[in-house]
């Protein structure tokens, strides 16, 4: 055995693993538990819930934790977390380090409402210093609740996998109008052209997606063009939030 699944085994279990590590043998106490998870999960949406319903409007940013500060990718990020902020949104993140850090700073830069919604692993990532509102999630459905809740776009700046996947969720989720009028903003200059060139010729060729659906991706080089997209965006959430307000109030 390897050193690093040594460790794996050795470490204990998170929540999210001991949820979906299933292996049906479990004994009838094991079996009985899981419904009892649900007062804790419930728990966990709530506190989320309590710390965030003062936010009047914001926008979610995704990237690598692994990005050092001196990298541009860094300053790029900082930079739209300070025009998101003057343009009236708070800033999410994941509230770790990298990208999410950079865009906490930025927001705090300009004296923005600043929230990091992190997760507990097992390698135990700590909340960034530039946050007015740190939370730490045991499950991951529950803190990527929040991300979407309380946001009217998403920025994906570039990452990793859990960056990739907040995407692909994100899109997920419109093409199936669970949410609407949600940009899915991608900033980096070349960063997505493979991706864009993939989906194109093979998800769309292959009729696996349609052109509407490529076109839920706007493609962005600086910050000043996510600020303008997500201004559009927020005054077509509120009128479409107004008009179902008003059908509500006819029945």
């Amino acid at each position: 055995m390897s050193e690093p699944e040594q460790r794996v085994e050795e470490r204990e279990l998170t929540f999210d693993e001991e949820l979906l590590t299933w292996l049906g043998d479990e004994p009838a106490q094991v079996r009985a538990a899981d419904s009892e998870r649900i007062r804790d999960i419930a728990g966990e949406f709530a506190r989320g819930f309590d710390a965030l319903a003062r936010i009047e409007r914001a926008v979610t940013v995704f990237g690598s934790a692994r990005t050092p500060a001196e990298h541009p990718d860094y300053a790029l990020v900082r930079e739209l977390g300070a025009c998101l902020g003057r343009a009236g949104y708070a800033v999410i993140t994941g509230g770790g380090p990298g990208l999410m850090e950079a865009a906490n700073r930025g927001a705090r830069d300009v004296g923005a409402l600043s929230v990091g919604c992190n997760i507990e692993l097992p390698h135990e990532q700590a909340l960034n210093p530039y946050l007015d509102i740190g939370l730490r999630f045991r499950h991951f459905f529950a803190r990527k609740v929040m991300f979407v809740r309380y946001a009217s776009a998403f920025v994906i700046a570039p990452g990793g996998y859990g960056t990739l996947d907040e995407l692909f969720e994100a899109l997920t989720l419109i093409q199936t109008a669970t949410i609407r009028h949600f940009p899915v903003i991608l900033l980096g200059v070349g960063e997505w052209d493979g991706l864009i060139a993939w989906l194109r010729s093979h998800a769309l060729a292959e009729r696996r997606i349609d052109g509407q659906d490529l076109e839920l991706l706007h493609v962005v080089e600086r910050p000043a063009q996510v600020c303008e997209i997500v201004d559009a965006a927020r005054r077509r959430q509120r009128e479409h939030g107004s008009r179902q307000r008003r059908r509500a109030l006819q029945r």
